[in-house]
């Protein structure tokens, strides 16, 4: 359950109104590495915890407040909209250069959002649920917590620089400070946990004969590895292995033979079975649809 508050999670001030700045804001709202992704990677991380329960309460609280932090950006959206001059809009009928892109405005910031926000990100295309990380596994999710608000706030000190308006750079080192604390949390979490330099999942090992690859450096160029590279050489950080260092990489497969596919497949007479038998694969594939198709009507 969820309540809302009419107050803001921070004041919102636009001095000089930017429509083509509001486009860039739309990154932080509904880029891959915008608030969208992470208000949604904690709230569902936060659902599906199944550990100690002030995990999933840490999660749920800082979700929520991501929440908070679109509202923000949102009304920071709308408010540089407000200084969308008409004339651009009325270029699109009679020019098309400026049609494509209004010069450097998002045209549906006007035809489709009323000057307002949109959940997309700067090129206009919507969110997806695709870039968000729920693993399952507490010591996984934190990690790609770190991530995401490593990330994100890369992209908030970005746009900071790219504006002179001191509202907005007012609202966005406060956005870049409470990432700070975000990065911060999950790390200390992490720390907590014993699991700052372990590998996830905790409960599974390297055994057997399997341990040898585990913690060597495979070479894939021709130039050689720093042999005093940290990843190269000395105690692995989870305190299990060495590192060392196998240049070049070993081959320890074959080369790959695929045999000739049945003829419903058509590949070609080079790449087709000559035996003639496709397994019936083509009349069971047929026969599945009809019969789908029947149940239907």
């Amino acid at each position: 359950m969820f309540f809302h508050h009419k107050e803001l999670a921070y004041k919102v001030r636009v001095d000089k109104p930017n429509p083509v700045f509001g486009r860039m804001l739309q990154q932080a709202i509904g880029g891959p590495e915008g608030e969208m992704r992470v208000m949604n990677q904690y709230l569902f991380q936060a659902w599906g915890t199944r550990g100690p329960k002030k995990y999933r309460d840490m999660l749920l609280h800082t979700g929520t407040e991501e929440i908070g932090h679109i509202e923000v950006l949102a009304t920071a959206v709308a408010m540089n909209l407000d200084g969308l001059p008409s004339e651009k809009v009325d270029d699109v009928v009679t020019n098309p250069l400026v049609a494509a892109r209004m010069g450097g405005v998002e045209p549906r910031h006007f035809l489709s959002a009323g000057l307002s926000a949109m959940p997309s990100d700067a090129n206009g295309v919507p969110w997806s649920a695709a870039c968000i990380d729920v693993g399952g596994n507490l010591m996984s999710n934190l990690r790609a917590n770190v991530a995401a608000e490593s990330i994100g706030r890369t992209l908030v000190a970005r746009l900071r620089e790219m504006t002179d308006d001191p509202g907005m750079k007012d609202l966005l080192s406060f956005l870049l400070a409470r990432d700070t604390m975000h990065q911060q949390q999950w790390l200390a979490a992490l720390e907590e946990l014993g699991e700052s330099d372990g590998t996830a999942p905790n409960d599974v090992s390297d055994e057997g004969e399997y341990k040898q690859y585990a913690y060597s450096f495979f070479g894939h160029a021709e130039e050689p590895i720093d042999p005093n590279a940290r990843w190269a050489t000395g105690p692995s950080p989870d305190g299990r292995g060495q590192f060392t260092v196998t240049d070049p990489a070993p081959r320890l497969g074959e080369e790959a033979e695929l045999m000739p596919g049945p003829e419903s497949v058509h590949g070609g007479i080079e790449a087709t079975r000559s035996d003639g038998a496709d397994g019936g694969l083509t009349d069971k594939v047929r026969d599945t649809v009809e019969d789908a198709v029947g149940k239907v009507t």
